[in-house]
């Protein structure tokens, strides 16, 4: 499978026509966070240590709706927090959906079978299920026994339904290249469009600080696990992306390319660190000190190699050097 042609045909030609009109700085994908509201207490998550008067409020259908207008971003992933607890989610994925917008709702598969009722498939609607591993990995780490097995029936029931189906895998530290391939064959076996990964980032306020890869050890992983990459198994990333994770280029953070919406206001600088929140997404992009953050020059990016701040510069340098991701996709990433 893999993303389909009219999205890949609609962002290509949104990449082309801002670098054409020389735009130094856009976004690609808006992380609209309409809650941080969960109905789990995952261990390495830092998102749900938040008051409780900020756990109770949630972003309006008119402020999601208004957030992708005034970013622009050709894909929305709507996050949280649990997207699927907040009591219009039908109707904010309707309104972006009915914008074109191509968008990743993403969800711990929970409430699937009881919220599934008023969505419609569509080639702009995708249910990103989220998978930390294996049944016994993936429970823990969610805090939830059953987890993993409701998550695999909900991609069941969303598949035979005609939706598009995608996951989010995130690896912390113990994770094996042997049940990570595992975990794969699983979920490609699934019928799933394709595989989101990544390792951990340690979020100063998550409950265990142990579990976190480290750059070293996500190289090490990924390198081990796409040496043995099977043909059946799509990722929804770039090669040049997936060619960074196993250590085989460098890559800049562009944290612009993947802008935060939450309850607080857009914010800086990105999806995994929270240095204020800008009103506006103008102010966000024109106020923020982008030069500060990165390897190098902020000791939190140290460790960092989330797709949020990487795979944009990765789909840049794709745009902007072709052949070297052509030679990658020849010789496969990580090799």
């Amino acid at each position: 499978m893999g993303i389909p042609a009219l999205q890949k045909r609609r962002i290509g030609a949104y990449i082309i026509g801002r670098m054409l009109r020389r735009t130094d700085r856009f976004p690609l994908v808006l992380m609209l966070e309409p809650l941080f509201l969960c109905n789990l207490h995952c261990k390495g998550c830092g998102k749900i240590n938040q008051p409780r008067e900020i756990m109770e409020q949630m972003l309006s259908v008119d402020e999601c709706v208004g957030a992708a207008e005034e970013c622009g971003a050709p894909v929305v992933t709507i996050a949280g927090g649990e997207p699927l607890l907040h009591p219009q989610i039908h109707t904010i994925v309707g309104q972006l959906v009915r914008r074109k917008r191509f968008v990743y709702l993403c969800t711990n598969g929970l409430l699937v079978e009881r919220r599934l009722e008023g969505f419609s498939p569509s080639p702009y609607l995708t249910f990103n299920i989220h998978f930390d591993g294996l049944a016994e990995r993936h429970d823990a780490a969610v805090c939830h026994e059953g987890a993993f097995a409701k998550a695999t029936a909900a991609i069941r029931k969303l598949v035979a339904a005609g939706f598009r189906v995608t996951t989010n895998t995130t690896f912390f530290k113990g994770q094996s290249a042997e049940d990570a391939a595992r975990l794969f064959d699983h979920l490609s076996s699934l019928g799933v469009e394709a595989m989101t990964v990544a390792a951990g980032f340690n979020y100063e306020n998550a409950d265990d600080q142990d579990s976190f890869l480290g750059r070293e050890g996500t190289k090490q992983l990924f390198r081990e696990i796409l040496r043995q990459a099977k043909p059946e198994w799509t990722f929804n990333h770039s090669g040049l992306y997936l060619d960074f994770l196993a250590g085989n280029r460098e890559l800049t953070c562009t944290p612009w390319g993947n802008p935060t919406r939450t309850l607080k206001g857009w914010q800086r600088p990105c999806y995994l660190l929270a240095d204020g929140y800008a009103r506006s997404f103008k102010e966000l992009m024109e106020e923020t000190d982008w030069d500060r953050y990165g390897v190098g020059r902020e000791p939190r990016c140290a460790d960092c190699m989330v797709h949020c701040g990487f795979e944009p510069s990765a789909v840049l340098e794709t745009v902007r050097h072709p052949f070297s991701a052509l030679r990658v996709a020849l010789r496969g990433p990580g090799r």
